[in-house]
Parts: C-alpha cells; sequence; structure tokens
C-alpha cells in the first residue's frame, strides 16, 4: 500500500502544478485587484461579452451536430466487417492528426484563398472566383476539419465493442437491421457519442485560432477575447473572469451530459 501511495506523489505534484495552481491563479486573478473586488466578475455580463459567449455557444453547438452527424456513420462504417478497406479510410481520419494544429489550420489557407486550389478548379471550369477564405464557412469547415476525429474515435470504440451475439440473436428473431440499428446498437453506442460530444464541443467553444485564421477575425469568439485580454489589452482581471465564466459553462454542459449517459437517456 505504500509503495502505491509513494508511487502516485510524482502524479499528485503533477496534477497540482499544471490544474491546481493555475486555476487558483486565475480565480485570484478575477477577484483581486489592489483588494478583493467583483468588478471584473460583473464586466463579463454585459452585452457585448454576453454577445460573443452566446455566439461561441452557437458554433461549437452547430460544429458538434456537423461532426456527429458526419462522424457516426464513420464509427458505424469503421466498426462493421462489410467494408473492405477500414483500415484505409482509418488511415486517413488520423493521418492529419499526426501533424500540428496550426500547421492544419494553416493549409487551409492554402485551399481557401483566392489563388488557392479550389478557386483554380473553379476558374479552369470558367466560373467566377469564390469569396471562400474570411467566412462562417471556412470557420466551420476549419473545425470540422480539426475536430471530427474527436467524434469518430469515442464512437468507434463503443460500437466496435458491442457483442456480436446481441444482433445475431435479434436477427434470429426476425428484426429487421433498421430495427437492430434502433433497438441495440445506437442505444449501446450512446456512451460513445456523449464522450465525442464532450471531446468536440469543449475544443469548439473555447478555440482561438481558427477563427482568428480562416474568419479573419470578423467574428470574434470567447477564446480571441481572452487571448486579446491576457496578451493585448494586458487587462489579466477582465481575462480571467471570463475563463472563470467559460469554465463554468463547459463544466454545466459536462455535468448535464454526464447526467444524461448515467441515466441511459436519448440525445433529444
Amino acid at each position: 500500500m505504500k509503495t502505491r501511495t509513494y508511487l502516485s506523489i510524482p502524479y499528485i505534484i503533477w496534477i497540482f502544478v499544471f490544474t491546481v495552481a493555475p486555476l487558483f491563479l486565475i480565480a485570484w486573478y478575477a477577484i483581486y485587484n489592489k483588494g478583493f473586488t467583483l468588478n471584473n466578475i460583473m464586466l463579463c455580463f454585459q452585452p457585448i461579452y454576453l454577445r460573443i459567449i452566446l455566439y461561441s455557444l452557437w458554433v461549437a453547438f452547430l460544429t458538434t451536430i456537423i461532426c456527429l452527424g458526419l462522424g457516426y456513420p464513420i464509427a458505424v462504417i469503421l466498426s462493421g466487417d462489410t467494408f473492405k478497406h477500414k483500415g484505409v479510410l482509418l488511415f486517413l481520419l488520423l493521418a492529419p492528426m499526426w501533424m500540428n494544429y496550426l500547421i492544419r489550420t494553416y493549409s487551409w489557407l492554402t485551399i481557401l484563398e483566392n489563388n488557392g486550389i479550389i478557386n483554380n478548379i473553379i476558374t479552369f471550369l470558367g466560373l467566377p472566383r469564390q469569396q471562400l477564405l474570411y467566412t462562417n464557412t471556412s470557420v466551420y469547415l476549419g473545425m470540422v476539419y480539426n475536430f471530427l476525429p474527436f467524434m469518430v474515435l469515442p464512437i468507434h470504440s463503443v460500437i466496435s465493442k458491442i457483442d456480436v451475439k446481441l444482433i445475431e440473436a435479434a436477427r434470429d428473431l426476425g428484426s429487421s437491421k433498421k430495427e437492430v440499428f434502433k433497438k441495440i446498437i445506437f442505444p449501446l453506442s450512446l456512451p460513445g457519442v456523449f464522450s465525442g460530444i464532450l471531446m468536440v464541443f469543449m475544443p469548439a467553444v473555447t478555440t482561438f485560432v481558427i477563427p482568428r485564421l480562416l474568419g479573419g477575425g470578423k467574428k470574434e469568439m470567447i477564446g480571441n477575447v481572452i487571448e486579446q485580454q491576457f496578451i493585448v489589452s494586458g487587462n489579466w482581471g477582465l481575462g480571467a473572469a471570463l475563463s472563470l465564466l467559460l469554465m463554468l459553462i463547459i463544466l454545466l454542459c459536462v455535468h448535464f451530459l454526464n447526467k444524461r449517459s448515467a441515466e441511459g437517456g436519448a440525445l433529444l
């Protein structure tokens, strides 16, 4: 028992230095400015910041829905035996993850810019150039591209572990493929769905690189505002307060999804 306790000491130190202490500092900057104050917390509820937070939640929600709509069929295909080249598909899905997140985002600049690959194909076909970059569509495209694997992998992991005997028994009892999916595969895959939603929603709502590079900064998300408060404006108190508010929203979302997952409830 003592050996296990000693082995856990490095982990405890790591958690304290890189998780507990930074959170404490964020809370400290949010409520202290030459004395205890709630001014920074109150500033977070100004209309301008509330609109940005709601917009960030909306973008993250749509990104999550798109990733779920695209990722669930891919996960089902990867978990089945009918598709012969699922190893190739899995490789193509994971290969971009081996590159740096920033490089993956920069690559879309080359693809979507006015002289990029897509516009060159469009002009080759005799059509006028399109404004593809610095739009809402380019932001969603970049976010789905970066976060889609985080939706596919948890769902794939759960579906691949479903006991094949349950499916065979349902088919032996006369259930159609649609009924098997509706009553067995989908309900049993919900834990993976909930995990995928969390793994996509959390980075999507906090991201600031994609809106800045692919959106041109036209529509700010809460991550961009927090970055500006810390790096540009030097207002660490407001940046810390916004970070705490965002963390609280994320924790509420996590609590809701965990509760639904524990109850075995549907998404809607």
